[in-house]
């Protein structure tokens, strides 16, 4: 649907899931940084209180993945993230020779958006990787974490349990990094603010493009 020089691309059920997630997963961050470099001398926040807090803000996360999930399979959503294979490597080339240079030379992007097209092929790969591999690889680990009987005991003599935290803080690490080129990309433009304006009142401006 569109508006003059506006797509509404960000339905009320994705704007609420995507407010829950971000804020789920700074608290995430924060106190997984906390457990990680914690210690007797300096602590951001104290160590029980972070950890109860991850735990709640994992769950939360975990179910509201649930939401995205199905909420991405039963709504037209879904097509954005279909990913055509044919052609990939030559369009992610353009994409960030854009990035790169061609932006700064206030070129025109080589994939804009439109009611077809939410996402350019960089945004569409790392979401895709982001949402069906990091995320979920999170939960699962989170998970085993949290009722640690359910894990393996031994794996080629090494802890099930440690060999789990490492997974878990390498998977934690990856969706940081996404995070903030995620924030990143999204104030790029000519009003840094549009792009977070539009998941307010779920119209994406073309005009500036």
């Amino acid at each position: 649907m569109t508006s003059e020089n506006k797509i509404y691309f960000y339905p009320i059920w994705l704007r609420i899931w995507h407010g829950v997630n971000a804020l789920g997963i700074l608290i995430l961050i924060f106190t997984g940084i906390n457990m990680q470099f914690s210690s007797p001398k300096f602590e951001l926040m104290n160590f029980e209180l972070a950890v109860n807090l991850h735990n709640i803000a994992g769950i939360i996360v975990s179910f509201n993945y649930l939401f995205f999930f199905f909420g991405n399979m039963l709504t037209n959503n879904h097509k954005y993230y279909r990913l055509k294979l044919k052609g990939l490597m030559k369009r992610l080339n353009l994409q960030i020779g854009y990035y790169t240079s061609g932006m700064f030379k206030h070129e025109q992007p080589p994939f804009p958006l439109s009611e077809k097209r939410k996402f350019n092929p960089m945004q569409k790969v790392s979401y895709l990787v982001a949402m069906y591999f990091f995320v979920p690889g999170l939960i699962i680990t989170g998970l085993a974490l949290l009722f640690p009987e359910l894990i393996i005991e031994k794996v080629y003599s090494v802890s099930g349990i440690f060999m789990t935290a490492i997974f878990h803080a390498s998977l934690g690490f990856l969706v940081s990094i996404f995070l903030i080129v995620h924030l990143y990309v999204a104030s790029i433009g000519k009003n840094p603010l549009k792009n977070y304006k539009s998941m307010v009142n779920g119209y994406h401006d073309l005009s500036g493009h």
